[in-house]
């Protein structure tokens, strides 16, 4: 008994109501064996078996809920882990993909800018060469650009003060109709003046 209450004595009682208690009987055999070879007995300890050891009734509800909260613990801290094990890698490609796209974004600029800076030294060149000729062909560029999608087309009647009105979506189906050019319509019913198209525009004589 007094063996027992030794070794029972220096462990936590977790250890000693759980895993420990193989080791437990084993340390109370070689400690027995031992006082009994001390005293000279001649006596041989064969095996020591610990009997089912519990909490005291008064404190079996306080322990129960102690396990449970170490329980817990230990499940919270696992997923706990295993979230960070899932999101830390997802954030971090996240955070490279980001870093990509804004350093293409950047050679994109960058490149773009180079492109307009070398154009406009080409410009400035031939505007230094020729500024009218070169005026002209930046009014024409633009000219095309703004209607280069246009149906309708408004032309100046050699300063006559009339503007000749081509639509040429109809000219071009007409053309495209009749097998031949679009240009090749030049009646009366392709071209108006601009007075012709003002008065039908407000529905007067004429429309």
């Amino acid at each position: 008994e007094s063996a027992i209450r030794e070794i029972i004595g220096k462990n936590q009682m977790d250890y000693i109501l759980g895993e420990g208690r193989s080791d437990i009987a084993q340390r109370t055999e070689d400690l027995i064996q031992q006082t009994l070879d001390d005293y000279g007995t001649g006596i041989g300890v064969t095996q020591v078996n610990l009997r089912d050891a519990n909490y005291p009734q008064q404190v079996e509800a306080a322990v129960q809920d102690a396990i449970k909260a170490r329980e817990d613990k230990e499940r919270l801290a696992f997923e706990a882990e295993a979230y960070a094990n899932d999101v830390v890698p997802r954030a971090r490609g996240e955070a490279a993909r980001r870093i990509q796209d804004a350093e293409a974004y950047k050679a994109e600029v960058i490149a773009n800018a180079e492109g307009e800076a070398q154009r406009f030294e080409k410009l400035l060149a031939e505007y230094q060469k020729a500024p009218e000729v070169t005026r002209d062909r930046l009014y024409i560029e633009a000219l095309e650009e703004l209607y280069g999608d246009s149906s309708k087309v408004l032309m100046d009647a050699e300063g006559s003060g009339n503007l000749l009105y081509l639509p040429l979506d109809q000219l071009i189906r007409r053309g495209a109709g009749s097998g031949q050019s679009p240009t090749a319509s030049t009646d009366g019913s392709s071209l108006v003046t601009e007075r012709d198209e003002a008065r039908r525009r407000r529905g007067g004589p004429g429309s």
